[in-house]
């Protein structure tokens, strides 16, 4: 019995605190519609990008950020990894690729781009070394 209970508690807490990246960017986009929120979009390369793997590590894991998106922000990762063991599946690649072509046509890893509920650009900045709750607060200057 304990160890069901443990079980529940381990469960529960890697619910609570799991991020709510979005599954696919046109998701996102409907519940930042429905939400009146800001969608941010992150490109990243998660498995060879320094500052990508930095950026989430501080910013995106910590529990400030994650308290803080779940009320005010919606979120989806365009993920470009290259090791094969990584390797995304066909149709998520593909959604990517076209969200690069959009939004990230530079290539730039990582660029943090935060969008209004049509689509539209309303800033972009990248990894910058702060603490979470100070790239929050840099977040929302760039949305003054």
């Amino acid at each position: 019995m304990k160890y069901y209970i443990a079980l529940f508690i381990i469960f529960s807490t890697t619910l609570l605190s799991a991020q709510s990246w979005q599954k696919s960017f046109e998701e996102a986009l409907e519940i930042t519609k429905d939400e009146d929120k800001v969608l941010i979009l992150v490109f990243a390369g998660s498995d060879w990008c320094a500052p990508c793997i930095k950026l989430d590590k501080d910013v995106w894991q910590s529990d400030e950020f994650k308290a803080y998106a779940d009320k005010n922000f919606v979120l989806y990762k365009a993920d470009f990894p290259r090791k094969k063991a990584n390797r995304l599946n066909d149709d998520v690649a593909e959604e990517n690729g076209k969200l690069a072509e959009k939004y990230n046509p530079k290539g730039h890893f990582p660029l943090v781009v935060l969008l209004n509920k049509k689509g539209e650009v309303l800033a972009t900045t990248g990894y910058k070394k702060l603490s979470a709750e100070a790239y929050i607060t840099h977040l929302n200057d760039l949305l003054k």
